[in-house]
Formats: C-alpha cells, structure tokens, sequence
C-alpha cells in the first residue's frame, strides 16, 4: 500500500499508520501501555502537540500539531524504533514492525479539524471494540474528565504496599524521562489482584498523559459537546488511504482468549515463537473457535495471508 506524505506546520495533522503486512502488534495491555508511555516520552522530547489517539490492533491514529515536518519525522521515527525493538524483544521477532513511511494529512479549517478528531476518536466504535468513543480506553478519550475511568478511585493511603510500590516506581520511571517497559510491567503487575491492575493502568495513563484535551474540546465548545459529535457522526477521511480487515476488531481479543485457553500460555506474545507447524495447528483452532476471517487469524499469527489461500 503506498501511503502519502503531506505536513503543514502549526495545522493539526493526521498521522496515520499500518503495521506490515496489517499484522497485529497490540495484544494486551502491556502492549498499549509501552506503546502509550513511549509516545508521550518522545511527544515531549520534540515538542510534538497530540489532540487525539486511537491504538487499534493493527495500525494507529495520531491527530498532531507540529512546528516542523522535521520533528514530527524525527517523532514518528524515535516512536516506532523504540516500541519496535522493545516489543520484539518480547514477541521473539525481528524486524520493522510498521509501514514505511507513515501517512499523514493536515486538516485545514475547524470543521476539517472537528471531523478529524471524530474519526479518530470513533475508531473504536467502529471496529465494535467499544459502544461508544468515551467507553474505548485505547484512545484515552475518558481520561479528559477524570483520572480513573476504568477503575475504582484510588485512595493511596489505603493501597496495599504492594500497590504503594509499583505507583512509586512508575513515579520514578517517569521522572527520569523513561516508558514503562515490559518486564518492568509484567513484575509490577504481577503482584496485584484484579482491582488494582486496573487502578495501576489508569494511573499510568494519567501519568504520562501528554494529550492536549483542552486544545480538542476547544473545537466543540465543551467536552459533552464532543462527545455529541461523537455520538452522533462517526467523522470522514479523505486524504488517508486506510486498509482494514473485515468488520469488527474484537475477533483478536476472542483468539487471545481462545490461545490462552487452550494452549496454555502464560503470555499471549509467546504464541508468536510458536515453529511453522504449531501455528498452523493454532490456525486451525482459531477458525474452528472463532467468527474471525482468515485473514484476522493470519494478522494475529503473523502469518502471511498468501501463505494459506
């Protein structure tokens, strides 16, 4: 798929990206969360203005302002080399992880600026991984309002000691100017109860958070007006050749379920590391368990789509 390139500096621009081979990259929170503190690490390192995100399985939508086509570059570049090299590490692969080079678009006017943010903000809804834009966390729509969205308020003094550690780590993780990193989370988390994995992942949402939300209210006029907009159209892209796979996007959540069910993994990326044979007999499971087309199951494996037509 060949993708375009246009910038135009102080305007909001949307960034968009593919994974090769329309791949899956995030499958569970880990994943997210490396992604998401990775970008606002980088965002802040080049002055980079990001209005609104969407983390989908398989490609990503940044609508960002920058001063120079030079840093929103060098921004794109940092981000996808360091989430790639850290999520291979885990995933047992090698190699770019997305598209080269990223598309993007810059969205002139307010009602361009307005539908943009729509369409990125409605990407969850639209691949029926969420009812409404605010209800998917993966574009941290929620967390304009409040800073526990999809958790239990959290009183510090009350925490268990184990929760007052991994909060004091990722404290000081942020303070040196670092991500979270994925042994680093898979040890904090670990050693909490369901509550509080919920608690610390709102909590490092909220910490590292460099979304501009008073910037993308501003368009609307409030935040219940945007999520009006929201509600009530699903926004446009014209200038972004977007590719998707079949309908829904929550078939890849079913198969990590499934392959952890019945593979016995303690972790879903070890399902990447599996030889030929194993995956093909991991292939056959999933369309025998699940409504995912083939080419789901193929992105989810890693697997090349020509390779089972």
């Amino acid at each position: 798929m060949k993708t375009s390139r246009r910038f135009s500096r102080g305007v909001l621009n949307h960034v968009y990206q593919r994974t090769v081979n329309g791949f899956v990259i995030f499958y569970c929170i880990s994943d997210y969360l490396v992604y998401f503190t990775t970008m606002c690490v980088v965002a802040r390192k080049y002055g980079v203005r990001i209005l609104m995100v969407s983390l989908m399985p398989d490609h990503i939508h940044i609508s960002v302002i920058a001063s120079r086509k030079q840093d929103l570059s060098a921004f794109m570049r940092e981000l996808n080399k360091s989430f790639s090299y850290n999520h291979n590490i885990v995933c047992h692969h090698s190699g770019s992880l997305f598209d080269s080079p990223f598309g993007s678009a810059p969205k002139y006017g307010d009602k361009n600026v307005r539908t943009n943010l729509i369409y990125v903000g409605n990407n969850g809804p639209e691949r029926k991984l969420a009812a409404k834009a605010e209800e998917y966390r993966w574009n941290f729509l929620a967390y304009a309002e409040t800073d526990h969205p999809f958790s239990e308020k959290l009183v510090v003094r009350r925490a268990s000691s184990k929760m007052r550690r991994a909060l004091s780590e990722v404290k000081s993780t942020f303070a040196k100017g670092r991500p979270m990193a994925y042994m680093q989370l898979k040890r904090l988390f670990s050693k909490l109860d369901s509550k509080e994995k919920e608690q610390l992942t709102d909590f490092i949402i909220c910490t590292y958070n460099v979304i501009d939300y008073t910037a993308a209210i501003k368009y609307f006029g409030s935040y219940e007006d945007m999520l009006l907009a929201m509600h009530s159209t699903t926004g446009s892209e014209h200038d972004i050749n977007e590719v998707v796979i079949g309908k829904s996007d929550a078939h890849y959540s079913r198969m990590s379920s499934v392959c952890l069910k019945t593979r016995g993994l303690k972790d879903i990326h070890d399902v990447l590391a599996l030889d030929n044979e194993a995956k093909m007999y991991v292939f056959q499971l999933l369309q025998a368990q699940t409504d995912a087309l083939l080419e789901q199951i193929c992105a989810f494996l890693r697997i090349p789509f020509k390779k089972v037509k």
